[in-house]
This record gives structure tokens, sequence and C-alpha cells, in this order.
């Protein structure tokens, strides 16, 4: 019996710091900006997964992995202004009940605007889930290519963004600058 195949994994430069993509036989797994040291991401993430991530090209052909490729130029389209949303496959195996319908919900809300997480609750068939939305937001896997720096508080302030308010303001100032 074949042992299954590891994740892979590849630290992808931005304008707003490394990025980690992380994909599976299925897509991706989870894609984030980090700023702490790559291995202690890599052993957080395996617990979650239950298996180390390997580097992308320490396969046995050594190819580019073909859904980090795609992730890593539709990262930079996004980045120069010239993509407004992501065509990837999402691996959502670390993705359970109500975050999932939050979301979903969170990747209908267009380029360049905000919803509240309230309005996000409503969308995800739970109004009174606002709180449970923030929670979603905050624990998520896919940042970016799931927009959740789109969700913002009733009162249109930012609120937090993984501990960088900054980079939550970052996109939310460039989707409103590529002309929206």
């Amino acid at each position: 019996m074949t042992p299954p195949e590891p994740p892979r994994y590849r630290v992808h430069p931005s304008p707003i710091g490394d990025i980690l993509i992380v994909t599976t036989l299925e897509g991706i797994v989870t894609l984030h900006p980090f700023d702490g040291p790559l291995h202690s991401e890599l052993e957080r993430i395996a617990l979650r997964l239950r298996a180390l991530p390997v580097p992308e090209d320490a396969g046995d052909d050594d190819a580019p992995d073909p859904a980090a490729e795609a992730a890593a130029a539709q990262l930079d389209e996004y980045f120069d202004g010239s993509r407004r949303e992501f065509d990837l496959p999402l691996d959502w195996r670390l993705v359970r009940g109500f975050t999932r319908a939050a979301l979903e919900a969170v990747r209908d809300i267009p380029y360049g605007e905000t919803a509240g997480y309230g309005e996000v609750a409503i969308n995800a068939g739970s109004p009174r889930a606002a709180r449970a939305v923030g929670t979603s937001c905050a624990t998520t896997p896919f940042s970016i290519v799931v927009p959740v720096h789109r969700v913002v508080r009733a009162d249109g302030s930012l609120g937090e963004y993984g501990g960088r308010p900054e980079v939550k303001q970052y996109l939310i100032d460039l989707e409103r600058a590529s002309g929206v």
C-alpha cells in the first residue's frame, strides 16, 4: 500500500509579507500571511493536518505544485490590481460546520466593498451569529483568497486581522484604489 502524499508548501513573497501556501491533492488547504518562524507555522499546521508539510520541490518529480503555482500567480495579480476574484481549488478539511457557511458567505462580498459581521451572519443563514462570524474570520485557513479582510464591525471600523489590522487596512485600500 502506498503511503498518502504529504501536504506540500511554498512560501510566496507579497507586499504584506511572506504568504504560506500549503496544498494537498484536493487543493489549497491553507494560505495565509505569517511573520513568525516558518518551522513554527509548519508545526502548527502539521498538528491540524496530522502530517508535516514538505517543501514543494521535495516530491519524487520535483515538479511545481499546480495549485501552489496558480495561487502564487493569482496572488501576484491581486496585488498588482489586475485580479478581483480568486479561482483556486480549496481543500476545506480544516473548516467545519458554521465556519464554512460563514466563509462561503464572505466569498460573496464584492471586491472593494465591505460587510459587517451581522450581514455575513444573515447571508450564512444564522442571523444571530455575528460573533461566530468573527471567530470564523479569525480562524480561517484561507486569508486573502477568502476575503475575510472585507468583514468589518457594525460601526464600520476595521477590527482585527490576525492581530495585524494594518494588513487589513492595506488590503482594503488596495482594492479601493484599483478603480472599483
